[in-house]
C-alpha cells in the first residue's frame, strides 16, 4: 500500500476516547503512512497510568508536549517533563504515569499495524469521557497481538 500526503492542523484528526484514559487525536493513520507508522496526540489527566506491558512487534516513540510523567522502560525509571522524549524498542517492558494535572503527548509506533490495538480499545470521543476499562484493553491486546500485558503498573502511589 502506498503512503498518501497528510497535512493536519492543531486539533484536526479523528478524536477517540481510549479505554485506558485519555483522548487521542489521530494525526496519521496506518493506511495514510502506507503501513510505515501511525501517529496520534493523546491528552491525559493526572493519574492516567498504563499497565506494565510490551509491544512484541512494534517500536514506540513518545514526545511529551506538555506535562510531567513517571516513565519506566525495562527498569529504567525517570521523571520526565515537557520536551522529553522516550523510545521503547519492540519487546521491551514499559509503563508510564501522568503526575501533572494534565499531559499531552505525541505517540508514534512503527509499523503502523499497531493502530489495530489503539483503535480497538477506543471509541469516538463524545461530550464526556468514558470510564477506564482495563478488562476491555486486555481483550483487545490479546485479540490484536499488538500489546502484551505483563502486570500492574510499576509505580507506587
Amino acid at each position: 500500500m502506498a503512503a498518501t500526503p497528510v497535512i493536519r492542523q492543531a486539533g484536526e484528526g479523528e478524536r477517540r476516547w481510549f479505554y485506558g484514559g485519555g483522548v487521542q487525536t489521530w494525526k496519521v493513520t496506518d493506511a495514510e503512512s502506507g503501513g510505515a507508522f501511525m501517529l496520534f496526540e493523546d491528552e491525559m489527566t493526572e493519574g492516567k497510568v498504563t499497565p506494565w506491558h510490551s509491544h512484541p512487534d512494534h517500536d514506540e516513540l513518545i514526545v511529551l508536549l506538555e506535562g510531567e510523567c513517571l516513565v519506566n522502560i525495562g527498569g529504567n525509571k525517570q521523571t520526565v517533563r515537557t520536551g522529553a522524549v522516550w523510545m521503547t524498542p519492540r519487546g521491551t517492558p514499559h509503563a508510564f504515569k501522568v503526575v501533572s494535572e494534565t499531559a499531552r503527548v505525541l505517540s508514534l509506533q512503527t509499523p503502523g499495524s499497531a493502530e489495530a490495538f489503539y483503535y480497538g480499545a477506543s471509541e469516538p470521543a463524545g461530550e464526556s469521557e468514558g470510564t477506564v476499562d482495563f478488562e476491555r484493553i486486555g481483550k483487545v491486546a490479546e485479540a490484536t497481538g499488538v500489546t502484551k500485558l505483563l502486570g500492574p503498573p510499576p509505580f507506587r502511589d
